[in-house]
């Protein structure tokens, strides 16, 4: 009875860990990652927005599809704008003394391909836990 109760308890705080944020909406630019909130930031830069519901991404933006809950904003910058401060999730994990191709929860979302670039302003809250027995970075995209 112990093994099932103690099971049960790993499996909700894992869960609980890594549930979603349907608050966050994601926007990408030039195959890097960033919410929506921080272009919103950044309006005078911008040159195009186009929001994209999930079932209807275009075949660029497919492999965006895990983060496309809420939908996917593509983003398009200005010839005279510089591209923000990025870095890949590999980077991260390594910065933090994790291996580098560990998976990287962003609210809630996990993202395997580590190889990815997000913006670096998003990352608002950076911590190491457990998910499912590895340790694994959880990035909050605004400060609680």
């Amino acid at each position: 009875m112990k093994k099932v109760l103690y099971s049960l308890f790993i499996f909700a705080s894992a869960t609980l860990f890594a549930q979603k944020n349907t608050k966050v909406k994601f926007a990408v630019l030039e195959d890097m990652v960033g919410t929506t909130t921080l272009f919103e930031n950044q309006k005078q830069y911008i040159k195009s927005t186009q929001a994209y519901k999930s079932a209807n991404l275009p075949q660029k933006l497919k492999k965006f599809s895990f983060i496309a809950d809420q939908g996917l904003t593509e983003v398009k910058l200005k010839n005279d704008a510089g591209i923000l401060d990025n870095i890949s999730l590999a980077q991260l994990n390594e910065q933090n003394n994790l291996p580098k191709n560990t998976p990287v929860i962003i609210e809630g979302y996990e993202f395997k391909d580590t190889a990815m670039r997000i913006f670096a302003e998003i990352a608002q809250e950076v911590d190491v836990k457990d998910y499912n027995g590895v340790k694994s970075l959880f990035i909050t995209t605004t400060r609680k």
